[in-house]
């Protein structure tokens, strides 16, 4: 519903004073409030927004804070609070601010309040995920004047922008020495966002109202609340009894039904979310992996990549997303989805053949195959303990005799994590696919933080050259170029084996439109009455 801004005009002739300010004051107020109900699929923990680094949180933040650097719902860059940003040289970035933004509390944004925001991360204790990660390779910062600002690093670093759009600016003056209980209630969140804090009701609801003084478009709504309801029962049910204009994350199994709801409409994006398998590829025998009579193998057949290579041909992706993904998904051949930075469309879907796996299986010394447990979890990616049932159907059917286990997220990630599985799914987002190789494929290192999700050990010197050198071009053409080799170099390794992308689900009411993200966030600033 569209705010009205026009004023009924007051008849003041018989009433007395009173009675005409009350009048006058009501004529100054629009004809209706414009107000969002959003429904949640996963709590917002804090509103301090430099304390934990999640998905959830990050996408509420938005709503209260800006970052120097935005993307837009397809995940290209975009200004933000920095109009513009070049390399100056191979270590130096300068960024542009916007002039005139302005705070919460009327005072004005400027490149101190940047400074201290990038120099915040490292200051706070105890996070439970920090984004310290984003602000690393900053080892200089130099305000110029109150509206340039360059950043200085250690070596050619050509991510720095996109590493700021997780990096959200807070005011000095309102979040120095300020505890979480002050960003919770309101005292220091105090951003430059869309909207500002009403109440923050931790793991039940959040109230935001519009900046009237925002510098970007504003928001059409005057007001709105959003409502953890983290099950899929709960989170529908509010839906269709109307206490909630909009849901994220629609339970697939409810898809055809809601179709066919004249009340309600849908919207649907590929999610930057790529799901895929690691394969231990580091020890000479594997913990998962038997004969076909289940007893340990001596030697790892994951180590060879033509048995790699017989798993993917193995597995009908098509018919995976059709059957077990319900239509919501993409079959994948990179590690990342398309547009964003980096996908190598050169690269095709490994295609279906079951024959050239058994092949493939024979010429690595395994014709009749071998024994193996495929693990994942069973509460995090879209209907995930049946596509890891179906995929070890696909492994049968070559000759690998494949056991199916799942966990809850809570313990399967700690144990995948710790490299105790042989083959082990995993869903990976992000906005450029150097961004990805460095975490998933690069040699571990943790004194640089590369391979750190990196559960199968996979390490090839030529596809981490590659990487590091589309890291360190500030050149953006270049960057992107080594970074479609480094992804083709991987997937023709097979170094993991990539399966699908997931499309994410919103479900509105009638008269609103929501174009929805690759991000897979929610954002009430777009959502808007549909035309």
């Amino acid at each position: 519903m569209a705010n009205s801004s026009q004023s009924r005009r007051p008849v003041a002739f018989a009433l007395g004073t009173a009675a005409v300010a009350a009048t006058l004051f009501a004529g100054a107020l629009p004809a209706h409030a414009a107000e969002l109900k959003i429904g949640l699929s996963s709590e917002v923990t804090t509103l301090d927004p430099h304390f934990f680094n999640s998905g959830p949180n990050i996408a509420f933040h938005h709503h209260l804070y800006d970052s120097l650097v935005d993307v837009d719902p397809e995940g290209k860059l975009i200004p933000a609070l920095a109009e513009s940003w070049k390399a100056i040289d191979d270590t130096t970035w300068e960024f542009k601010l916007r002039r005139g933004v302005k705070f919460h509390d009327g005072s004005e944004m400027t490149a101190d309040d940047v400074l201290y925001s990038l120099d915040r991360p490292a200051q706070i204790t105890a996070s439970p995920g920090p984004f310290t990660s984003y602000t690393k390779p900053i080892v200089g910062k130099q305000a110029v004047d109150r509206y340039t600002l360059r950043l200085k690093t250690a070596s050619a670093y050509g991510p720095l922008p996109l590493d700021l759009i997780s990096i959200f600016i807070v005011s000095k003056k309102a979040a120095a020495k300020a505890t979480q209980e002050q960003f919770n209630n309101g005292a220091a969140a105090i951003g430059t966002g869309p909207f500002k804090l009403v109440s923050f009701r931790k793991g039940e609801s959040i109230e935001i109202a519009r900046n009237d003084a925002y510098w970007g478009a504003k928001p059409e709504w005057d007001k709105v609340q959003f409502k953890v309801l983290a099950n899929d029962a709960p989170r529908l049910a509010a839906l269709l009894a109307g206490d909630v204009d909009l849901i994220e994350a629609v339970p697939p199994a409810d898809l055809a039904k809601l179709k066919t709801n004249p009340k309600l409409a849908l919207a649907q994006h590929t999610t930057w979310r790529t799901i895929f398998w690691q394969l231990d590829q580091f020890r000479d025998a594997s913990p998962f992996v038997t004969d076909k009579a289940g007893k340990p193998l001596a030697k790892n057949p994951l180590k060879d990549v033509r048995v790699r290579q017989a798993i993917s041909k193995a597995i009908n992706r098509q018919a995976l997303v059709e059957r077990s993904l319900e239509g919501l998904a993409q079959p994948a051949s990179n590690l990342n989805s398309p547009g964003i930075f980096g996908y190598n469309a050169e690269l095709k879907v490994e295609a279906y053949d079951p024959e050239g796996a058994k092949k493939l299986l024979a010429e690595a010394g395994y014709p009749d195959g071998f024994g193996l447990t495929l693990h994942g979890p069973n509460n995090r990616y879209i209907n995930d303990e049946q596509v890891v049932q179906t995929v070890a159907q696909f492994l049968n059917r070559v000759g690998i005799q494949a056991k199916v286990e799942t966990q809850p997220l809570s313990v399967y990630f700690g144990k995948a994590r710790a490299s105790e599985y042989s083959m082990a799914m995993l869903g990976w987002g992000s906005l450029a696919s150097d961004f990805t190789l460095r975490s998933i494929v690069g040699t571990s290192n943790p004194d640089t933080g590369w391979g750190t999700w990196n559960w199968g050990k996979y390490s090839n010197p030529a596809v981490d050259k590659l990487v590091q050198q589309a890291l360190g071009s500030v050149d953006a053409a270049k960057r992107e170029n080594f970074a479609r080799q480094a992804v083709k170099a991987a997937m023709s390794d097979y170094a993991v084996i990539p399966s699908h992308h997931q499309i994410a689900t919103w479900a509105l009411r009638k008269g609103l439109a929501y174009s929805g993200r690759i991000d897979e966030f929610t954002y009430a600033h777009e959502v808007r009455s549909a035309k």
